[in-house]
């Protein structure tokens, strides 16, 4: 039998195990689940035949080698910094590797020895990136190949919450890493270009800065920028377009109330508060304000917003119940994001009946034959449950079905890659419809940002 090892039995590894289970008999596949948690990786085996689940710590040395011999191909779930352990053992090894983390510039150090080992070692074959990778090239080519030059590409995701789990003001919850959620942005200005001109936005301005967009059936929603769009031009073949623009999506609302947060310092995390631990949330707010011999920590919080009593910003932060004088923190040493996530995970954690929602959505302006053209293209999927999420779904289904057509020989180009070609995009896209992933295309006339032809 053929055999694949997973490292790392996460959430987002639900739909992928499933995946190779239900084709491990007709492809003779034998999965094996490795996880710091024995019980964890056991569990999603059900006494299957064709698979086992153990415990498997990645800085073990001497098993992490064990079982990457033992196998043909590794998924690696884990968290992105811990892939480089796995990846250099498959090199050594000569196994190929799948993981949905952006290339580092570690693995990125691989690719020459996995070319000379005639190693596939694909990444980023997730949802974002991955799924966003794979549609958004398979419109460009065609655009490129009907004789059309591009002109611009904009590109969105969210992962959010369905609408019949919709039940705070926020319109939102945590469907993946919180973490991620907390610290966005961070790091540096995002960078994109708008009708041939360079855009920065500053941190303490992204989420003032966003853009609506309409998808139908499903409602408006908005985006605020990631932090660089610009690499994506030689990834894409894009270097000569005039705009190209990413960014993460979200209900309407959101971003003018994170921003709020981010005023106020709480989401930095770069310094961390002496006796955390024992702060209460409304000791945490106050931290954030100046002092007052007699005003209180709502009134001052509203002064420093400049906000009202009947704002619904400040109905926003009371359904957090961040004044509460009785919470804890319970964190040591914790950095300000650090204590902001652990009161939002109070609020924001998914209730056992509540579902997911991914949404991506893509814009591309081009000209052909003299006339401008536009196609917009969105992408909506619902959770099942909570074990089969959305973000599981389009997570792990990429990944599963990569690594079968690896191991099938139909993707055999070596090196550390991502999912941009023809060879991968367009058999996975059209597996992923079975699924219930799938694009839907409007097309209309092209205008741009700038139909007046006034400088931006």
């Amino acid at each position: 039998m053929r055999n694949i090892l997973i490292i790392g039995a996460g959430r987002s590894a639900t739909s992928l195990i499933k995946y190779l289970l239900d084709k491990s008999e007709a492809e003779n596949l034998f999965i094996t689940i490795g996880d710091l948690s024995e019980e964890n990786a056991k569990k999603f085996t059900q006494g299957h035949p064709n698979a086992k689940g153990v415990y498997l710590d990645v800085f073990d040395e001497e098993a992490r080698k064990e079982a990457i011999q033992a196998a043909d191909l590794v998924i690696s779930m884990l968290p992105a910094r811990f892939h480089i352990e796995a990846a250099q053992d498959c090199i050594t090894y000569g196994k190929h590797l799948v993981t949905a983390s952006y290339v580092s510039k570690e693995m990125q150090a691989l690719d020459e020895q996995a070319k000379a080992k005639g190693l596939v070692f694909m990444n980023e074959i997730g949802v974002d990136p991955g799924i966003d990778h794979m549609s958004a090239m398979q419109v460009i080519d065609r655009i490129r190949d009907g004789g059309g030059k591009m002109l611009l590409f904009e590109s969105f995701t969210g992962g959010l919450i369905a609408p019949e789990s919709d039940d705070n003001l926020w319109h939102y919850k945590f469907t993946w890493n919180p973490r991620n959620v907390v610290v966005a942005g961070q790091g540096g200005a995002a960078e994109f270009i708008q009708e041939g001109t360079y855009k920065y936005i500053p941190y303490h301005k992204l989420f003032r800065r966003t853009e609506f967009l309409d998808i139908e059936g499903h409602g408006r929603f908005e985006a605020y920028a990631n932090r660089n769009s610009l690499k994506y031009r030689s990834v894409y073949g894009l270097d000569d377009i005039l705009t190209l623009y990413r960014g993460t999506m979200r209900r309407v609302g959101f971003s003018k109330a994170w921003n709020m947060f981010v005023q106020l310092g709480m989401t930095d995390d770069g310094y961390t508060i002496p006796n955390s631990e024992e702060l209460t949330y409304r000791d945490f707010i106050n931290l954030f304000l100046p002092y007052h011999p007699t005003d209180s920590v709502e009134l001052k919080t509203r002064y420093a917003l400049k906000i009202d009593q009947d704002d619904l910003m400040w109905y926003k932060l009371l359904e957090l119940d961040l004044f509460n004088a009785e919470k804890k923190i319970g964190i040591e040493n914790a950095t300000p994001a650090q204590a902001l996530q652990k009161i939002l995970m109070d609020k924001w954690t998914l209730k056992e009946d509540d579902k997911d929602m991914i949404v991506m959505y893509h814009k591309f302006g081009y000209e052909l034959n003299g006339k401008k053209k536009q196609i917009d293209s969105n992408m909506v999927l619902i959770g099942e449950d909570q074990t089969y999420t959305a973000m599981a779904k389009t997570v792990g289904l990429p990944v599963a079905m990569a690594a079968l057509r690896i191991l099938n020989k139909e993707i055999t180009t070596p090196g550390v890659q991502i999912p941009i070609s023809k060879e991968v995009y367009e058999p996975i896209l059209k597996e992923l419809e079975d699924y219930g992933i799938t694009f839907k295309e409007n097309f209309a006339d092209y205008l741009g940002y700038n139909p007046e032809g006034v400088a931006g």
